[in-house]
C-alpha cells in the first residue's frame, strides 16, 4: 500500500524511524557489550556498522538502502553533527586539570612517550600505505597531510570511555588508573593539536598564503576565547547562576557552542575544535548547579543523538570491500596502533617504578580509542584524506583496540570508598551518560 503523505513529509518521517531503529539497536548491543565486559560504546559502534553495508546491506533486497535511503542521509548527518558538537563541548568541560596535580612528571612522560611513539609508527606506516590510498574520489591526497593524519589518529586515547572503564573495573582510585586518566587527557590535547595542523594544511591546499591566514586566524581565535570569552562566561556565571539554572543561561551556552564551532569551521580547522574549546573555557563552579542545569541535560542530548553519529559512520564502513591486501593492511594498522600506545605507555610506566603488570595495564588503558577516534576519522573523511577502504580499516582498529582492554584488565574488589562512587567519576557525568 502506498503512503498518501507528501514526499517531503515522508522523508522526514523516515528519518525519525531511522533514529528509532538506531537507538533500539544500539541499546540492545550496548547491553550485550556490557555483558561481555565491554564499554557500551563498543556495542553502539558495532550497531552502526551492522546496520550499514557490512551486514544488513549484504542481506537480500539491500535492506540498508531501503531503511536508510540516500535522501535521508543528509538529515541524519546534520542531526549527528549536533550530537557530536554537544559531546565535544562536554569533553572540553570535563577536562580536569586537577588530574595532573601531584603526577605531572609521570603523566607527562607517559603521555609524550605514548603519543610520540604512536605518532612515529603511524607516520611510518602511512609511508607504506600511501601509494595504495593517495587518491580520494579522484583528488590527490598530499603525503604530508596523510602522514600527519595517520600519526594523529594513532595517538588518540578515548578519555570518556577510559573513565567509564576505570570506574566499572573499580580502578579509578588506583595509581595506574589515575595515571592513565591524566595521561589520556594530555594525549588527546596533543592529538587534537596535530589534527588541527593537518586540517589547516589540507584546507590551505599547500599554499603558504593560506597557511599563514589559517595560522593567524587560529591564534586570534584562541586569544579571543582565552582573553574575552572566558572572562565573559565567568562573569555571566557569577551573575546568573546561584542555586538554580536560568533558562537564558543555557540558551547562551548553546548559542556560544554553535557559534564557536562555526568560527573554527570558517577558519578551516573543523567544527569539533570550536565545540571542545568552548567547553574548555566554560566555568566549572558552582559545580553542582552547573552539573544539574547544564551537564545533565547535555548528557541527555548526547545519549539520544550520538547513536545517530554511529549509523552515519557505519553507512560508510564496508567490511566486505576489504580485499586480501586490505586484510594485510588492517593487521598492520592494528599492530602499529597497539604497539605505539601500549609500549609507549608501559615502558615509561615501568621506568617510573611500576611493576610490569601495572605498566602493562597502563598500556592497555591508554590504547582504548572509542568514539573519540571515530570523531577524528570522520574529520579525515570530511577533509578528503581517507578513502572508503582506509576509513573502514581505521574504524575497525578503533573497535578492536577499545575492545581489547575490557577482558584483559584486572577486576580488584571494591573498597568501601570506591563502592560509593558514581559510575563515571569525571566531573558531573551521570552513570547513564554516553561512554564516548
Amino acid at each position: 500500500m502506498k503512503s498518501l503523505a507528501q514526499h517531503s513529509d515522508l522523508v522526514i518521517a523516515v528519518v525519525m524511524a531511522d533514529i528509532a531503529i538506531v537507538l533500539l539497536t544500539g541499546a540492545v548491543l550496548g547491553r550485550l557489550a556490557r555483558y561481555l565486559r565491554q564499554p557500551p560504546v563498543v556495542g553502539e559502534i558495532v550497531a552502526g556498522i551492522a546496520l550499514g553495508p557490512s551486514l544488513l546491506g549484504l542481506l537480500p533486497g539491500d535492506l540498508t538502502a531501503h531503511i536508510f535511503p540516500a535522501e535521508t542521509r543528509a538529515y541524519l548527518s546534520a542531526i549527528a553533527q549536533v550530537g557530536l558538537l554537544v559531546f565535544m563541548f562536554q569533553i572540553g568541560w570535563e577536562f580536569d586539570k586537577g588530574l595532573l596535580r601531584g603526577r605531572r612528571g609521570a603523566a607527562g612522560a607517559i603521555s609524550i612517550s605514548s603519543t610520540a611513539l604512536a605518532f612515529g609508527l603511524g607516520a611510518g606506516l602511512a609511508a607504506m600505505l600511501y601509494p595504495y590510498h593517495d587518491t580520494v574520489k579522484g583528488d590527490h591526497v598530499p603525503f604530508t597531510a596523510f602522514a600527519l593524519f595517520m600519526g594523529a589518529a594513532m595517538s588518540i586515547t578515548a578519555f570518556p570511555v577510559l573513565a567509564r572503564m576505570l570506574t566499572e573495573h573499580r580502578m579509578m582510585g588506583t595509581r595506574v588508573g589515575a595515571l592513565a586518566l591524566a595521561s589520556a587527557a594530555l594525549d588527546d590535547v596533543l592529538a587534537w593539536c596535530l589534527l588541527a595542523l593537518t586540517a589547516a594544511i589540507v584546507t590551505a591546499g599547500g599554499t603558504v598564503k593560506d597557511m599563514v591566514q589559517i595560522g593567524a586566524l587560529s591564534v586570534l581565535y584562541v586569544a579571543v576565547m582565552a582573553l574575552v570569552m572566558r572572562p565573559l562566561l565567568a562573569y555571566l556565571t557569577r551573575r546568573m547562576v546561584r542555586n538554580r539554572m536560568p533558562p537564558v543561561y543555557v540558551i547562551v551556552l548553546v548559542a556560544g557552542l554553535f557559534l564557536s564551532s562555526y568560527a573554527t569551521t570558517w577558519i578551516g580547522i573543523h567544527a569539533v575544535f570550536g565545540a571542545f574549546a568552548f567547553g574548555f573555557i566554560m566555568p566549572r563552579k558552582p559545580f553542582e548547579t552547573l552539573a544539574d542545569g547544564v551537564k545533565q541535560p547535555f548528557d541527555g542530548i548526547s545519549m539520544v543523538l550520538l547513536p545517530v553519529f554511529f549509523i552515519v559512520t557505519g553507512l560508510n564502513v564496508d567490511i566486505s570491500a576489504i580485499s586480501g591486501l586490505g586484510a594485510v593492511e588492517l593487521v598492520a594498522i592494528v599492530l602499529v596502533a597497539c604497539a605505539g600506545k601500549i609500549l609507549g605507555a608501559a615502558i615509561p610506566g615501568r621506568l617510573t617504578g611500576m611493576p610490569w603488570r601495572e605498566a602493562g595495564t597502563l598500556g592497555l588503558l591508554v590504547n582504548t580509542r572509542g568514539l573519540t577516534e571515530l570523531i577524528i576519522l570522520n574529520a579525515g573523511v570530511g577533509l578528503g584524506i581517507l578513502d572508503d577502504q582506509m576509513f573502514t580499516m581505521m574504524v575497525l582498529m578503533a573497535v578492536i583496540t577499545t575492545a581489547l582492554a575490557g577482558p584483559l584488565l584486572p577486576n580488584p574488589p571494591a573498597s568501601p570508598r570506591q563502592a560509593g562512587r558514581p559510575a563515571f567519576a569525571v566531573p558531573g557525568r551521570p552513570a547513564g551518560g554516553p561512554a564516548g
